[in-house]
């Protein structure tokens, strides 16, 4: 076969060039000029800094969709090794300005001094870099074996596999997935409904591949890949413009209470009648536009509800007065002699505690220690590592005008947990959580952009109410209908519509992503037995 540019096969049947020059023919152009470490680290540098910007606080979304060519073409350019190591070079650089929030927490409630409070932040992003440089040596290696273009073709594939892995090895961190970049975009998000938010990460990391492509072989060879690639996010986004709107045939109201009290003095008992007071008028104010149930943030009662009868009795007849149930986020005990905390959230009523649900998903280095026998140490480092146990059952909690569920923060993050109480029933989902540890930093912001695609997963409308922000509203379709500003004191009440149907990622998961899991297994065994002499 003859090559119409030198250095570049020809084209695979997905219109991107495909392999079939020999392993020793130099890349040329664009592959060229990343081979050079002068060229190549500042652009990989660039690459996960554009990627970070994507993202809340800054929020450019366009550049997600052009911040991995870099990435790809270190892919097409260099050898598996090699394509591993800029992949992770991008990737540690996006991970520690993604999570450059963590510094405010471990500045602000931990031992550890400045600037050592980075080291923890760049080592967790050290480790999330691996599932790109993974990616970038996965597809260097598909484009060692099977051509380049077949590589490019696998990349959005190989990219969901990683992401997917990485929200459940070791727990799970699906926090920056490349999908959330877009969560404000409600036409393109809406084929979450099928896919989960792999779907729209598959796309942005699909057109990045496809840039890469074209600049390889160039514009004229590599329009076929990139002209597919665009029509598919066009398609996508005209579908989904026809799902933006919510029709409200069957609502109810709720009311979410934003009290805005200081980490600091949360839990201070000398803090405990004005936190209760601030609650309590806030509760009052809400009532006013009567309301099914109040919603109130994690951990929000300053005590164990259950073991303090003054402060359950004063709770009971607040619900009493305002004619509605609260949902409480408190410490709650179980276990054999009630030796087991739980972060849980409570439905309490003019009758007392009516039903709890304990946190599933708990926050490693947060919440629990992993392997405590051997590095239980590094609690006395930081005041905010608590030692909960994690619950086991999902509760759906009943309500005469539409049964709910509530995922506790850092659940939100998890699509397989929020499916389940979907599933169960619920009709519409509260989310509470307690984001002052962030203070005020991207991290609130990041952690709210999760909740559209939820919503948009199930068709199903979500209440947030966090302790100091962002607290929201968010229709089926994804789009924010209100919030209440961070580290301000309100109340928002709004109209929820009831889910009225299931959707297919409600019935099915995220078989979209393990077909991606498929099709990357399925791609490395037709590369070992496959092998072409290829072009690099």
């Amino acid at each position: 076969q003859k090559s119409a540019k030198p250095g570049f096969p020809p084209s695979s049947p997905t219109g991107w060039p495909m392999g079939s020059e020999p392993l020793e023919s130099a890349p040329r152009g664009f592959l060229a000029l990343l081979t050079p470490r002068v060229a190549r680290v500042p652009l990989l540098l660039a690459s996960g800094g554009a990627l970070a910007l994507a993202f809340p606080a800054t929020e450019i979304p366009l550049l997600a969709w052009v911040a991995l060519v870099p990435v790809f073409g270190c892919a097409l350019a260099r050898p598996p090794r090699e394509a591993f190591g800029d992949g992770w070079l991008a990737g540690v650089v996006f991970f520690t300005l993604l999570l450059g929030w963590l510094d405010y927490t471990f500045r602000t409630y931990s031992a550890i001094p400045w600037p050592l409070t980075w080291l923890p932040i760049v080592g967790l992003a050290g480790y999330l870099g691996l599932y790109i440089g993974g990616v970038a040596a996965a597809a260097s290696w598909l484009a060692r074996r099977l051509g380049r273009g077949w590589a490019l073709a696998a990349a959005p594939v190989l990219w969901v596999a990683a992401e997917w892995l990485r929200g459940h090895l070791l727990s799970g961190f699906p926090w920056g997935l490349l999908g959330y970049s877009q969560y404000r975009q409600l036409p393109l998000i809406q084929v979450a409904e099928w896919t989960g938010v792999y779907g729209v990460s598959f796309l942005i990391a699909l057109v990045n591949a496809a840039l890469a492509g074209a600049l390889a072989a160039g514009w004229r060879r590599g329009a076929p890949g990139l002209l597919g690639a665009v029509g598919l996010v066009l398609l996508s986004v005209w579908v989904g413009r026809g799902s933006v709107t919510t029709a409200e045939e069957e609502a109810l109201v709720v009311a979410i209470v934003q009290p805005n009290v200081e980490q600091a003095i949360k839990w201070d008992p000398d803090f405990q009648a004005r936190t209760m007071a601030v609650y309590r008028a806030l509760t009052l104010e809400a009532a006013r536009a009567g309301p099914a149930v109040v919603i109130w943030p994690e951990t929000a009662v300053p005590a164990i509800l259950r073991l303090d009868p003054t402060m359950l009795d004063g709770l009971t007849k607040l619900s009493g007065a305002i004619r509605a149930p609260l949902i409480l986020g408190a410490v709650d005990v179980g276990g054999l002699g009630g030796n087991r905390y739980y972060n849980s959230a409570v439905l309490l009523s003019v009758r007392g505690i009516e039903m709890s649900y304990d946190k599933i998903h708990l926050v490693p280095f947060g919440e629990y220690i992993p392997l405590r026998w051997l590095i239980g140490f590094v609690q006395r480092w930081a005041e905010f590592i608590s030692e909960f146990a994690a619950g086991t059952r999902q509760t759906v909690f009943p309500l005469a005008e539409g049964s709910f569920g509530v995922v506790i923060c850092y659940e939100g993050l998890f699509p397989e947990l929020f499916r389940g109480f979907v599933s169960g029933g619920a009709r519409f989902m509260v989310n509470i959580t307690n984001d002052a540890w962030f203070g005020r930093t991207s991290g609130p912001w990041q952690h709210l952009a999760v909740l559209p695609f939820r919503a948009v997963e199930h068709r199903v409308a979500l209440a947030r109410a966090a302790n100091t922000g962002v607290s929201a509203v968010i229709e089926p379709s994804g789009r924010i209908r209100a919030t209440l500003p961070l580290f301000e004191r309100g109340v928002l009440t709004a109209r929820l519509p009831l889910r009225r149907g299931v959707t297919f990622y409600t019935r099915f998961g995220d078989l979209f992503a393990y077909l991606c899991l498929g099709l990357t297994g399925a791609s490395g065994l037709w590369a070992v037995l496959e092998r072409r002499s290829v072009g690099f």
